[in-house]
């Protein structure tokens, strides 16, 4: 079985994360913000709906800097409920840590897999 990319899993595990958030941000918004519920919810549910279909898509290209482009609305979301800032910030630092980690890996199993090429699985 051919390994699956650390980058690509971890990008579309915290967009799809970021998703189920920002549905629970939506919930408190309903409640807290004076603006008509139709508006609310269609801001939250088009942003969820975007982070899930990214999600799907990181591996595409350009499909990481739309996951990055994306993290601005997501803390815009902090101009409405200003406490979640905090979730907010740590989501998006935990995006760049993905990224970065992810990366890592990548290219740690290569040079792992380069340098014992006989425990390398046939790819299909």
């Amino acid at each position: 079985m051919a390994k699956k990319s650390a980058k690509i899993q971890f990008a579309s595990t915290m967009l799809l994360l970021e998703a189920f958030v920002v549905v629970f941000a939506t919930l408190v918004a309903f409640r807290l913000v004076d603006a008509p519920a139709s508006q609310v919810w269609l801001a939250g549910g088009v942003l969820a709906v975007v982070l899930v279909v990214l999600s799907r898509l990181v591996d595409a290209p350009g499909g990481y800097v739309a996951g990055s482009a994306v993290q601005l609305p997501f803390l815009a979301v902090s101009l409405v409920i200003p406490l979640m800032v905090i979730v907010a910030v740590v989501f998006v630092a935990m995006w760049v840590v993905a990224l970065w980690l992810g990366a890592k890996i990548d290219r740690e199993r290569a040079e792992y897999d380069a340098a014992h090429p006989d425990e390398v699985p046939p790819s299909r």
